[in-house]
Formats: C-alpha cells, structure tokens, sequence
C-alpha cells in the first residue's frame, strides 16, 4: 500500500460534475487528484452515453463559459478529425449527431477524448493526477474533518492513501458519503416534512429511488441480420407488466409527462431514415451521428444511442441496499436492455406492418465495450447530502409557485440552470413502483448552501448528491446543472484554501460570499437569469 499522498483536492467521481471541479481547481492553481471508477472521464455524457439533456437557451446563456468550451470544443473536434461536409462545418451551432433531444448530440468516446483535452495540460503541469477504474473503500475521520481517504485499483487491488485539504463528492451513487459517515439521504421524502406537492403521501422511503437505465448504441444496416443472442431474462420481460404501464415492457408503448400512453416507433416510416424526414421517431431523439453531415458514402449508417424509456429499469434501488442485492438489480437492468434490443431485432411491430429489424446493430465500439452496452448505468438518483440550505419543489416547481414571476431567487446563488422536474419511474420501496412524475419548473438557481453538508467541514458536494429531495432532484440532475455545480465546488475549494476561510465562512458573511461570487462571475459563470427569462417555461 502506497501512504500518504497529500493533495489539495480529491474529486471522487470522474463525471460530469467532477471533470468540471477538477478544471476549476487546477486552473485556480491547486494539486487536484481525481478518482474514476471507470477508464473514462465525463460521467453522463461519456460512460453512461446520455447526449446532453439542455435547455433552448445554451448556446448564449444558462450555462458556465468552461461548459460552453466543452461543448465548442466538441464540435472543433469534429472539423479536425472527420470530414465534415464545409457547409456543416461552418455552422457554429453543428450539431453532430442531429438528435432532437439536444443542440450537441455526439458519441461518447469524442467527449471522453474531449475531457481528456480540456485536462491535459494540467496533467503536464503536474498538478492533476487522474486515477481511472479507481474506488474509494475507506475513509478516515478526526471529527467534523475527512483526513484521508483510501482508493483502490481495481484491475491490481492496489491501494493508495490520500490526504486531502478539501474533498469534493462528484460520485454518481453518494457512496463516499456512506464511508466518512456524512449525514445524507436516499430515496423518497415525505410530504409531511418538506411540504412538496409531489412528494410522498404517508412516510419517507429511502428505497423509492429513480429508475436508473442501461443505455446502448446502435446503427441500422438493413438487409444484414444483426440479432443478438436471446437473452436469459427475455421471456420474463416480455410478460412483464405494472399498473401503470400500457403494455408489455417489450413495445413501443410511452408514457409522457401527461400520464397518456401512446406508441411510437423507431421508424415511423419509409422516409424517416431516408432524406428529408423530420419526424420524432426514436431514431432521431438521441442520435450522435448523422451520416449526412459528412463526406457521401463514409458512414453507412447514422448512430442512436437508446435511452428510451422502454427500458428504465425500476426493478429495485442501487443505494441503501446490500451488494449481491445491487449487483442483482445491475444484471437485470442489463437483461432488460438486452431483451428490448431483441425484441427490437425479431417481434417488433414495423411500419410497413411486418415485424422485427434485424439490421439494427449493437455498436459496443461506439461506447468503449466489447458487450455492447455502456461502461456504467445512467444513474439518475444517488445520495444527498444534509445540507445547509435544501432546494424543494416549492423553490422551482410552477404548480406550487403560483402568481409568483419565476423561481425562488437565492442570495447564494452560484450558478443556473432550467429543465423540469423529470422523475422518471422510481422503485417504490415499500409497494409496486411508482409512474412518472414530470413537473413545469421555473429557470432557477442553484443555491451554495445546498452544496454544503451539515457537519463536515471540507468535503463538498459536487455532483448530483447536493442538498435537494428526491422532487427537486428531477431537475438539477442534468448535464449543464451538474457541470455547474461541480465548476463551483471547484472554485470554492480553491478559494478556501487561498483565503484559509472555510466554505461555510464564505456562505455566512455577506461581504466573503459576494467576493466568491465574483470570482465566479470573472470564470464565466451565470449567477442569475435575465427578466424576459424568468418566466419561460421551454426545455428543448
């Protein structure tokens, strides 16, 4: 066991929130080691493959100035390395992937070398230390402060002990918090203790979690059969009905935010993969590759990646239970995944009324896997910490804010963001699972004090574990929020450590907080929304 490392900041998560905190931290002049349990950086965008789930307004605001340079840096990587047909090419706002869920659609391993671009120069500095496929399994506590923490290398069992000044949990379940024993919280809130609207009504279960999904890619080569083997689980999915589902798991059934099913295809007909379509079928929702912004002939096929909601899986939780119990609940959301991809391939109901596309082809090389499916899970739900300041419903939610011109307005404010209250099916910890909760929110902030755990001192929330409840959660959990998020844990930790005031001084005195705020608004970051802003209700 190596001992002793000491850094200024460990960033445990390598996600999208941790690639941010990490870039703040290094810029600010700070020795920074992150810890990533998979070998890529960028969370949601990369190892969990979700294209970025954005707000209309991203290209000029609603966002952190590094995020926009990701995201320029995406489309840069394109014009240097594909090629892009020059009308495309010149197009500032070139999305990829020409996905209708988002401006910047593209694959995962270009964001994933993208992450690696924005970091690298701080790893020849010497200041940033990346520790890939990495686990923290200990950690030491003197009181109120973390003293050190013990990864592990999962490929050799190594160990190494580290000892930070400030650590900062961008991890995608929480389970750092559960090892320094920082108070926190899983699953579903009552509605008796925070109020919500949508919350519980009876008692808080920590087991009713978000679904969590198995995303894939694929493309379409049709007249080649590209059917996978059976899957073991498939019979079971295939007969496989809840209350309020319309059908089998294995259709194109969809519930919407309006709770009224409806069908829809991943063609909807002989034109939609061909030219000139513009139909919102499955194909084009998440696709991150659109053949036809480059050279005729290249790419045979466009690339989708499938996070669709046939297979969210709400089986079971994966915080708060013990490990064979996740592991279980992690092969059956692979099995679901698999067996929707089959059913895909062999019973699927066409638009030319035959069934089944054996042409769709799982593209694990578009991913990073030789299985097929992504390296992690799409984690929606991890643990929250007990913060100081807990962002609720009524903070952001339109139905509880009635009258009101927009979202609560947070003296603390440190960055933005705007999407709705997106509770997918949550597991339902004491009975059948619970349906879709989706809810019209206000473009809202994002408060330091939901950063910022009761107790312990210098660990800081970076990531999806902030101080909301399962609602809120619905909400401040997308790419753009959660990359603010960690751009400020960042910020904040290196501020800490430059002044020697610690996080909760800097929140407590006016005059301290305003001169963080600043010094996030010389980075780039948006702490509040225009007027003519405060009021919309758009998301894509």
């Amino acid at each position: 066991m190596s001992r002793g490392r000491r850094v200024d900041v460990l960033v445990v998560g390598g996600g999208t929130g941790g690639v941010a905190a990490a870039l703040a931290a290094c810029e600010a002049g700070c020795s920074v080691l992150v810890v990533e349990e998979t070998d890529w950086l960028g969370g949601q965008l990369t190892s969990q493959v979700v294209p970025a789930d954005e707000h209309p307004w991203i290209e000029e605001q609603g966002a952190t100035a590094s995020y926009r340079r990701m995201r320029a840096a995406v489309r840069d990587y394109y014009r240097r390395n594909y090629p892009v047909l020059p009308e495309v090419a010149a197009d500032p706002r070139f999305n990829p992937g020409k996905g209708r869920v988002s401006r910047i659609c593209a694959e995962p391993r270009v964001i994933a070398a993208v992450m690696d671009e924005l970091l690298s120069v701080h790893v020849s500095r010497g200041l940033l230390d990346i520790r890939r496929e990495h686990t923290p399994v200990a950690v030491d506590v003197d009181g109120d402060r973390i003293v050190a923490v013990t990864v592990r290398d999962d490929r050799t069992g190594a160990e190494l002990v580290v000892e930070p000044t400030y650590v900062l949990d961008a991890s995608e379940l929480g389970d750092l918090l559960e090892l320094a024993g920082v108070e926190n919280v899983t699953g579903s809130e009552s509605r008796a203790d925070t109020g919500e609207l949508h919350a519980l009504d009876g008692p808080a279960d920590p087991l009713d979690q978000q679904s969590f999904s198995w995303c894939f890619a694929l493309d379409y080569r049709p007249g080649e059969d590209h059917t996978i083997d059976r899957p073991a689980e498939y019979d079971h999915w295939l007969g496989h009905r809840d209350p309020f589902w319309p059908g089998s798991r294995l259709s194109w059934w969809e519930v919407p935010r309006t709770l009224v099913p409806f069908q829809r295809m991943v063609f909807e007909n002989k034109d939609d993969y061909g030219p000139g379509s513009d139909h919102f079928d499955l194909w084009r929702f998440r696709r991150i590759l659109y053949r036809k912004h480059f050279e005729p002939g290249l790419f045979a096929s466009d690339i989708t990646l499938v996070n669709w909601q046939q297979m969210d899986y709400w089986g079971g939780p994966l915080v708060g239970v013990d490990p064979a119990t996740r592991a279980a609940n992690l092969e059956h959301a692979r099995q679901l995944s698999l067996s929707f991809l089959y059913w895909m391939q062999t019973e699927a109901p066409r638009y030319d009324g035959g069934t089944g596309l054996p042409g769709l082809r799982l593209r694990g090389d578009a991913v990073g896997t030789t299985d097929g499916l992504a390296k992690f899970p799409y984690i929606r739900e991890s643990r929250r910490i007990r913060a100081e300041f807990t962002i609720l419903e009524q903070h952001v939610g339109t139905a509880m804010r009635a009258g009101l011109d927009g979202a609560e307005r947070f003296g603390d404010t440190i960055g933005v963001g705007s999407y709705r209250m997106d509770l997918h099916p949550s597991t339902g910890g004491r009975g059948p699972a619970r349906t879709y909760i989706d809810i019209d929110t206000f473009p809202f902030e994002i408060p330091l004090g939901a950063l910022l755990p009761v107790r312990v001192d210098n660990l800081i929330a970076a990531g999806k574990g902030i101080g909301t409840t399962h609602v809120s959660n619905g909400c401040y959990r997308l790419h753009p929020v959660e990359w603010g998020i960690g751009e400020a844990a960042g910020t904040l930790a290196a501020h800490a450590i430059d002044t020697s005031v610690p996080p909760r001084a800097v929140r407590a005195d006016g005059h301290r907080l305003k001169e963080f705020q600043r010094l996030l608004e010389l980075r780039g970051v948006q702490l509040s929304w225009p007027e003519e802003l405060r009021s919309k209700l758009e998301y894509y």
